[in-house]
């Protein structure tokens, strides 16, 4: 790499990493906060910049707030990342996935800093489950269409993407999002899951009522069956950028937690 690249490049990561602990200085996390740490996990078609919302009202609200990039290549490749996102924790953490993040959180989930877990309008998939099978016995999201390449990487439909992915967005937000899309490797859908956090880690569930990205009833029957605490929000699929503060309010609520807390499943 050239020199002069080099240095600017380092420093850029200097200052991005100061920067992510700069709104956490000015405020305490409360007394009665189990977790001071949040690590936050994006979905498919989306990349970490989605929950600027979250991260500021969390931090001004005093917690460490760490976003996950998943590369969404395979679901290996996306446990790793939010692996190595947790190992950097200086204590407990409130782990928080988006969509497709549901199912990176699920098998990262078991991580030993994880004491609390929270979807936000997230897959739930179980172990010895993929994340296909979630979506049987659900009527088809016809307002959320994938186009896949021949590669193997689906994208949102542009036709389709406001309001399949982002309906109570401005246009203008909502062709940001259509045109900054990160594709998935649609393979990670088939992968089996080996572990389900959830069954051993308190859960909450943020649910978008009019989330066009999944079938009518999808998301309550997932939260459902995991034992998760829901809280509905008049949103689209997009609520983690759109609804930040409500986002933020169930995710304190998880740090909040009894950090001796737990379940058998």
């Amino acid at each position: 790499m050239n020199t002069s690249i080099k240095t600017m490049v380092l420093g850029t990561v200097a200052g991005v990493a100061a920067s992510s602990f700069a709104g956490a200085q000015g405020a305490q996390v409360p007394g009665s906060a189990a977790a001071k740490n949040v690590v936050l996990v994006h979905g498919a078609f989306a990349d970490g910049s989605g929950w600027r919302g979250v991260y500021d009202e969390l931090t001004r609200r005093g917690y460490r707030v760490t976003i996950v990039q998943n590369p969404l290549t395979s679901l290996a490749e996306d446990v790793a990342a939010t692996t190595r996102a947790l190992d950097r924790q200086d204590g407990p953490a409130v782990l928080v996935g988006h969509s497709w993040g549901g199912t990176v959180i699920t098998e990262a989930g078991v991580h030993p800093k994880v004491v609390s877990l929270v979807y936000v309008s997230a897959l739930a998939p179980d172990a010895g489950e993929t994340t296909a099978q979630q979506y049987q016995g659900f009527p088809a999201a016809a307002q959320f269409v994938v186009d896949t390449h021949p590669d193997g990487y689906g994208f949102v439909n542009p036709e389709k993407f406001k309001i399949g992915f982002a309906a109570d967005t401005s246009d203008a937000d909502a062709a940001f999002l259509r045109d900054s899309q990160v594709p998935i490797n649609m393979s990670v859908f088939a992968t089996t899951l080996r572990n389900a956090a959830w069954r051993s880690k308190p859960s909450w569930a943020v649910i978008a009522t009019n989330d066009n990205a999944f079938g009518e009833g999808m998301l309550h029957s997932m939260a459902r069956r995991i034992g998760a605490r829901i809280t509905e929000v008049s949103a689209s699929h997009a609520l983690f950028m759109t609804q930040p503060k409500a986002v933020a309010d169930v995710i304190e609520e998880a740090a909040r937690n009894d950090v001796g807390a737990s379940k058998t499943r």
